[in-house]
């Protein structure tokens, strides 16, 4: 059954429901596009991956058979260029507090070759930066690791295994 399904078909039925929707589609309606047993399978397919909603009565002489089929919010996201709304809601947003983020600074500070009163220094004048400048330099510090990739890499690979 896996040569049945087919990425061609797939887009088929989910730009049927599309035009449809929010309506259910009749099977019968959707036959003509997909020819024999790809409709079935390619439906059963997407509905496992929630684009839609497939409903199928049981034939014990041909299997599962589809009744009607629905896309899903997730469905329209998945076919729309921008991602949908599900791009939108999906963003995460990481908050750290002024004085949290101070502290993983200051912590870098400590944990550096320079001298000590050069740290000292930093230290100092970086407990005196009002929120919205430590909020840039926190920034700029993200930007500037990740501009070294090779050692942005490495400490992502450690993280990930």
């Amino acid at each position: 059954m896996g040569e049945l399904l087919d990425r061609q078909h797939q887009r088929a039925l989910l730009e049927e429901l599309i035009r449809a929707y929010p309506d259910d589609v009749a099977a019968t309606e959707l036959a003509d596009r997909l020819p024999g047993n790809s409709l079935r399978v390619n439906a059963a397919y997407l509905a496992e991956h929630a684009l839609i909603v497939a409903n199928f009565v049981s034939d014990l002489r041909n299997g599962p058979q589809l009744i009607t089929a629905k896309i899903t919010a997730k469905g329209m996201d998945f076919m729309a260029a921008d991602g949908g709304l599900g791009a939108i809601l999906g963003v995460v947003t990481i908050k750290f507090h002024e004085e949290d983020l101070r502290q993983l600074i200051e912590a870098r500070i400590r944990d550096s070759d320079e001298a000590p009163t050069q740290k000292q220094r930093l230290l100092d004048q970086l407990r005196e930066l009002p929120a919205e400048t430590t909020k840039h330099l926190a920034l700029e510090l993200v930007s500037a690791g990740l501009r070294n990739w090779p050692t942005a890499l490495q400490l992502l690979q450690k993280f990930l295994i």
